[in-house]
């Protein structure tokens, strides 16, 4: 499906163009209609699936550039897939002149804090970080529009689950909240059920990523096994590499 289909304005179709996009992927093109019409969505798909537009797209499209204040929180599970959402939401939103922030442990938090206090439409952030914004009173969700949790099985397998109930918390009620995983495990699935209005749900298939003609092997090692093991392949890769 092309992008011209899906109901985005022409500032963002001159980006996507830009970037070199051509027609949406699967979850792009079940997840960006959805999220146009106002409604809370539960997208499954592998990560590299091009996630970050299906719900960076129609985020963007929904933001009023008049009003100076947060309308969009992007919770990520890292600093690096923080700044890399970042800077595909201000690719994006280039000609939208979008204003997007973010925020993340191992940095400055007096940069973070100058950076909150120029009025980004669209934050993201790791969890632990926004809510030290939001204790500090640094980070304010008052006008929050839209919720993203953005890796939420990463989210989850990294210990994050009690930091995101309570940046949740301290959203409005009637916030439009997108929720995007690889996986659906139980709590995921609780917080969907806890925290989600009558969720449209849109589950992609995996599909093999390997080529046919490419061998694949293991090797079952201990932990303090590996290095030696790999070394030891590489050593044997490269004397008998043509």
């Amino acid at each position: 499906m092309k992008f011209t289909e899906l109901g985005l304005d022409q500032d963002l179709l001159k980006a996507i163009d830009r970037a070199g996009f051509e027609e949406a992927t699967p979850i792009q093109a079940a997840t960006i209609p959805l999220v146009l019409a106002g409604k809370d969505v539960i997208g499954q798909a592998q990560t590299g699936t091009g996630k970050t537009a299906a719900f960076g797209l129609p985020l963007l499209q929904h933001i009023d550039f008049s009003d100076r204040s947060v309308q969009a929180l992007v919770i990520s599970p890292t600093r690096e897939l923080a700044i890399q959402t970042q800077e595909e939401l201000y690719r994006l939103g280039r000609d939208k002149h979008a204003r997007v922030q973010a925020v993340y442990g191992g940095s400055d938090i007096r940069r973070q804090i100058r950076g909150l206090a120029d009025h980004p439409q669209i934050v993201v952030g790791t969890p632990g970080r926004l809510l030290d914004h939001i204790n500090r009173h640094t980070l304010k969700l008052a006008n929050l529009r839209t919720l993203v949790l953005d890796e939420a099985d990463e989210m989850l397998d990294m210990g994050f689950i009690d930091d995101i109930e309570s940046i949740v918390q301290n959203a409005p009620e009637g916030r439009q909240t997108l929720l995007f995983s690889a996986t659906m495990p139980k709590p995921i699935m609780n917080i969907a059920n806890k925290f989600m209005h009558n969720p449209e749900t849109v589950q992609i298939k995996s599909k093999e990523l390997t080529a046919d003609n490419i061998d694949q092997y293991y090797v079952r090692a201990k932990d303090f096994e590996k290095f030696d093991i790999m070394t030891r392949i590489f050593d044997v890769q490269v004397l008998n590499w043509p």
